[in-house]
């Protein structure tokens, strides 16, 4: 019998961030006081400019139509300006494409420069779309995983290590999801001159460069090693920074013949972005830093707060992350114990004992690497955080 779905499709697993999260929405639907911290996007709402901004658009005809498919051209030549601002990274309009959403050009960025059978070398634990896209592109995804030790960052030495004659790029993201490790300044560059050095492509996320803390610094890669500008495509957009996850707006920056190239595939998949949300990004873009500095401030306390808490957690050992609002403890001590009548022997069993047991939603492990670690957002209230910690706490003390 021929298959109902194509075996390309079928292969791709659902996004276990996304499933999480909408398992512990529905869960509160039903009544049930279920805290989430699964959910990958800030609890902030979108800066009120940048509401205004959109609301107004709605009113210009133009916006109903469609537009350029590489994006407005005053939202393209802003991030060209903000791109400046941000990283000093000196680049023109037509090195940009603005996609819905990140994870858009994650995907095209894949599509455009891998061929089938090429091997692309994905740092672990990643976030989980990245091996997905990588997959649907016709590559071949290989992990190299860092653990708690490493504070989840590779080295060149693994990274030389794994590295082939069908290596035809890296996946590089710092801050990082899951883990919220950011690389130094040193090992950007001694990862950029390995890259640059072996021919090898670099596809670099950036959509959490605005989350850093304790002096951290995310400088973009082709800054740091200027020979990557015609080897290394950038992620970015406006979700993180600016708490505009469901507006859809990200995009690609790249050497122009990939950026081409990748505005052809688009033109035939999905168009232009929205022009409300494109012009909602312009109102980001620029204005001021003021609501994502504030942000950050929030941020920075629940980081604290939720590493501090785990700690007390017996069998969790979680390194302080320096971006994102993610942390990913080590939850190895745990695994095996019996708690409650259960023995869990993966993490992706210990979370759904947690969500069973205490109502707390968590990532395992499994989404993102190997197991043994859970991921949870502290893009969420204080007041959660103190109450679903201590439900976990609670659960695993007395078993």
């Amino acid at each position: 019998m021929t298959p109902r779905i194509s075996s390309r499709i079928a292969a791709i697993a659902e996004s276990a961030t996304l499933a999480v999260d909408a398992k512990a929405k529905a869960l509160k639907a039903a009544g049930r006081p279920v805290i989430g911290f699964g959910a990958g996007e800030p609890d902030f709402p979108t800066p009120a400019y940048v509401v205004e901004a959109a609301a107004a658009a709605t009113q210009v005809v133009a916006n109903h139509r469609y537009t350029p498919t590489p994006g407005l051209p005053e939202l393209r030549d802003a991030i060209v300006v903000k791109t400046k601002r941000d990283s000093n990274y000196l680049i023109t309009a037509d090195q940009v494409l603005v996609t819905n959403g990140g994870k858009q050009s994650v995907y095209q960025a894949f599509a455009t420069i891998i061929d089938a059978g090429d091997e692309v070398l994905l740092p672990s634990p990643f976030w989980t779309t990245y091996p997905e896209c990588i997959k649907l592109a016709g590559g071949k995804a290989v992990e190299i995983f860092a653990d708690e030790t490493q504070n989840y960052l590779v080295t060149v030495e693994q990274l030389e290590a794994a590295r082939t004659p069908k290596t035809k790029a890296l996946l590089f993201c710092s801050p990082s999801n899951p883990t919220g490790s950011v690389y130094s300044v040193e090992q950007v560059k001694a990862i950029g001159e390995w890259a640059l050095k072996n021919n090898i492509w670099i596809i670099s996320d950036e959509i959490y460069e605005h989350l850093l803390y304790d002096g951290a610094t995310a400088p973009s890669l082709p800054v740091l090693v200027p020979g990557l500008a015609d080897s290394c495509i950038i992620i970015n957009g406006v979700a993180k920074t600016y708490a505009m996850t469901g507006w859809r707006v990200g995009w690609m920056i790249g050497p122009k013949d990939v950026i081409k190239a990748a505005t052809n595939l688009q033109s035939h998949m999905t168009s232009n972005v929205s022009n409300v949300s494109q012009r909602a990004a312009i109102a980001a873009l620029t204005g001021n830093l003021d609501a994502v500095h504030e942000m950050g401030v929030a941020f920075d306390r629940r980081r604290k707060l939720i590493v501090d808490l785990i700690n007390e957690i017996p069998g969790f050992v979680c390194p302080t992350p320096q971006g994102a609002f993610y942390v990913y403890p080590s939850v190895k001590g745990v695994l095996g114990k019996t708690i409650r009548g259960k023995t869990p022997t993966t993490s992706a069993e210990l979370a759904t004992l947690i969500l069973e047991e205490v109502e707390v939603a968590a990532v395992p492990g499994e989404a993102f690497g190997p197991s043994g670690y859970l991921r949870f957002s502290y893009a969420t209230s204080d007041a959660d955080i103190v109450e679903g910690i201590g439900r976990i706490k609670k659960l695993i003390t007395e078993g």
